[in-house]
Formats: C-alpha cells, structure tokens, sequence
C-alpha cells in the first residue's frame, strides 16, 4: 500500500513544478534576461525516485536514494521541446544522467521516466558527469562526458587522486543509448570536451582541454582543437590550443569549451568558462569567443571579461563562487537559451539572441590585459559619452 505521506508531498511538489518562472526585472545588462527562480534544483527530482513509496517497507516515508544536487546540464532543442541531461547527484556522490524537459525552455521542467543507462563497457569508471550534447551533420545525437576513475598510480593512501577521460554515447531518440570507446588524445588528463557540429575538412572535429593532472592544468595551455577521422575508434593526434590561458585574467589558472559552439553569419560563438585562484578558493566565470566559420580553431573575436559570473544566492552552494556551463539551445526564432549551474547546486537559464551575442562577442573591446590599458579604455568610453551628451544637450 502507497505511504499516505506521498500524496501530501507530490501535492507539495507539484507546485513547485508547475510554479512561473518571469523575468528578474532587478538585472539589466543589455546582453541576456536572467530570471527569478533556477529552471530545476534537487527538489524537482521525482519523489518515487528518492522514496520507497510502499507504507510497509518504508513506514516513516524515508528517503531511501537521496539527491544532492541537480546541475551542469547538457541541453539540446528535440521536436520543439527544450530537452536537459541533468548531472544528478545522489547522497552518495555518484552522478547519474537524468532527461528533464520543458515546453518553453525557462519553467515547467519535469524529469522524464529513468535515468539515462547504456553498456557498461569500462568497469573502471567510477563517476561520470557533465555532458554535452551535439547534434551532429552525420545524423547522430552525440553526448560527450567526462569520466572518471581513481588514479591507478596513486599511493595506497591517497584515495582522492583520479584520472579523467572524455567518454562518448549517441542516441537518435534519447531514448536508446550507444556507448563508444573513450577518445584518445596525446593528453594524460581529458576534461570539457566538445564535439563540434559540422564535419571539418571531412573529420570530426574536438575541442578538447589538455592537461596533466585532475585539478591543475599543468603545462596544458587552454582550449585545444584536435581532429579525428573515426568516431567509432576516436583518436585525436594532434592538440591545437586556440585559446590560451593568460596572467590576471579571469582564466589565468584554466579554462574550457562549455557548450557546442553557436553558428551566426560572422562567426561560430562560443561559450566557455574561465577560472583564477582566489583566498577563498576557485572562481568559475563564462565568457565567449568567436572564431571563423571555416576554420573554427581560428578565435577572430574575443571581448574582455566575463559575460556571466555568480549572481546574488548563485554565489552559494556546495563549490561557492562558481557558475558552469555544458548547454545551450539556439530554437528556431534564433532565441538563446543558456543553461548554467551555479554553485555546483542548481541550474538556471538566461535568454538571449543570436544577434545579441554576436553583437556583444564582436563589439565588446578586448582585455587590454593591462590596468593603465583598462582605465585608458573607460575614458575613452566616457569621452565619447559626453561628447554624445553634449551634443544632444542632456546635463550628465
């Protein structure tokens, strides 16, 4: 017999789930909306996934399988529905790969049926998280993650040192799932791993974030390019970085692709997330690039600073001080919709445009990558301000 307990919290939760999300009329940069709530938290994960629903065996409607966290979703557009992979993280820190789904992309989402399984053909994998989703010129929906395995060469003591590899699966439905070999790059260490869209020069095309160690980068230089002639055997012999890491800014300690890249009339827009060191540890920040529509390893455009950082309750969380970014949706009115994590916790989403983020990713100035060249550049803005208001006799 079903727990009376079920009824009273699925009342509970459905107005959670079927809650508006408006605007955050508060926020105005010009570039995206941000909105008032998260799009999905470890609250929207169905009871009858956490909870033995049955009074006999569960008397005290235990949470038998809990949630901690719902976060860095990879995101795709499917028969006009705004479709997430959530990293869903049990009690027990193991991530799993949940489907949520929505109608409008920014409320309403609801995870679907299961989490997501496929053959398990690396018994060494101990985690997995992260995904991207691509679909690809060749047909295929393909979800790259990252996963992980305790490091073979670590001491018997150390029980925290680990090895990252990029893993692949594809799917035509999301439904069925194919697990592919791990990619095989020149680097020890594979983490936020990209397919990119469209066949390059005939090949399937990576971006990859080559490093030597789990945590620090090493003598890995920032985002690499590398292509592969086989996705069913997926080596890359070459890693190309594009877009490197700099002192005192805001990737001077790493960076790496978030989603796959966004294609416009100037240029492919990519999103990505820097990280510098700080007293109170790692800040992660996104930012965006551009490069060329025929050579996509070629950066053509790259503003200064960040274009997205923690905001107000995003700063808190399990890793404080942190927004990530695996997925984004372009729909069929060329509308954006960024979805990011912040504080390893929860997910939210902005919206834009197309047209906006080129117009922000081209026309925004570089990092002079100097403090005399940064204020050098606000005067400049504010000469030209004023001459501005002057002219249209407004007082400033």
């Amino acid at each position: 017999m079903i727990h009376e307990q079920y009824a009273i919290r699925q009342a509970r939760q459905e107005e959670l789930l079927s809650r508006r999300n408006p605007v955050n009329t508060e926020f105005y940069n010009g570039v995206y909306n941000r909105y008032q709530y998260p799009v999905l938290t470890r609250h929207h994960v169905p009871l009858h996934w956490r909870f033995d629903l049955n009074r006999e065996t569960n008397p005290h409607f235990m949470e038998r399988l809990g949630v901690n966290a719902a976060f860095n979703p990879g995101a795709i557009y499917y028969k006009g529905q705004y479709v997430l992979v959530v990293r869903t993280e049990g009690l027990d820190r193991k991530s799993i790969f949940s489907l949520a789904v929505s109608d409008n992309g920014v409320d309403g989402f609801r995870f679907m049926d299961a989490p997501l399984i496929w053959d398990d053909i690396d018994p060494e994998e101990t985690n997995m998280y992260d995904m991207r989703l691509v679909q690809h010129a060749d047909g295929w929906i393909y979800g790259i993650y990252c996963s992980e395995r305790k490091d073979p060469a670590a001491e018997p003591f150390d029980t925290s040192s680990a090895v990252a590899q990029a893993a692949l699966v594809r799917t035509k439905d999301l439904k069925q799932w194919e697990r592919l070999p791990n990619l095989s790059t020149p680097s020890p260490q594979q983490r936020n791993v990209v397919l990119h869209p469209e066949f390059v020069n005939g090949q399937y095309a990576f971006y990859t974030r080559p490093q030597d160690g789990f945590i620090s980068t090493g003598s890995g230089g920032g985002i690499a390019f590398g292509l592969c002639q086989d996705i069913l055997n997926p080596v890359i012999e070459q890693e190309i970085v594009m877009d490197e890491r700099l002192y005192h800014t805001i990737s001077e300690m790493k960076n790496g692709q978030g989603p796959a890249p966004i294609k416009s009339e100037r240029g492919w827009i990519h999103i990505a997330h820097g990280v510098r060191n700080t007293a109170a540890g790692l800040r992660y920040v996104l930012y965006t690039f551009a490069t060329d529509l025929h050579d996509p390893a070629r950066v053509i455009a790259k503003p200064g600073g960040h274009f997205l950082a923690p905001y107000d309750d995003e700063r808190t969380g399990d890793v404080s001080n942190v927004v990530f970014c695996n997925g984004a949706i372009v729909n069929e009115r060329d509308e954006v919709f960024i979805y990011y994590a912040s504080s390893d916790t929860r997910i939210h989403v902005v919206t834009t445009t197309v047209e906006k983020l080129v117009d922000y990713t081209f026309n925004t100035p570089a990092d002079p990558l100097r403090s005399l060249g940064s204020a050098a550049q606000r005067r400049q803005l504010i000469e030209r301000n004023e001459a501005l208001l002057t002219s249209e006799g407004i007082p400033r």
